[in-house]
């Protein structure tokens, strides 16, 4: 994420290793994630004119290959979001049934970073797991 004026932010989003399809990425109302995307709330922000809330940030596809990426741009601020979690899910909200956790939902809570290209995302220093990598192993043994 990089704020780019006062009033929008660019996300620059990947994503590899599940499956293909057309997945919505959205910022949830709290960075609760004790039972997954289910306990990280509804879709954060107020209502726009169009009566979308700001944390609907848009799709993302997924070609066969388990790889897709997207820049979307939104209006907020960094700080705002800094604590609430990001899903991106394959599930449909629009007839207002929460995310549950299922095998295509990845959830994580947004944090300040290193600077650009300073942070390679390694979760154990013992390891040198990415956590693209640990999340494979967490799926194997049954962790959604």
């Amino acid at each position: 994420m990089v704020q780019v004026s006062p009033s929008t932010t660019i996300v620059d989003l990947t994503l590899r290793g599940i499956a293909p399809g057309t997945y919505r990425a959205t910022i949830r109302e709290y960075g609760d994630l004790n039972d997954g995307v289910s306990s990280a709330g509804p879709v954060w922000g107020g209502e726009n004119e169009e009566g979308n809330r700001r944390g609907q940030l848009g799709t993302i596809t997924i070609g066969k290959d388990g790889r897709g990426s997207a820049f979307l741009d939104s209006p907020f601020k960094v700080w705002e979001v800094i604590g609430h979690a990001l899903a991106v899910s394959k599930q449909d909200e629009t007839n207002g049934a929460p995310l549950t956790n299922d095998y295509d939902t990845v959830v994580g809570v947004i944090a300040r970073s290193a600077g650009v290209w300073d942070n390679d995302k390694t979760v154990c220093s013992c390891t040198g797991k990415t956590l693209w990598e640990e999340r494979k192993e967490e799926v194997r043994k049954g962790m959604l």
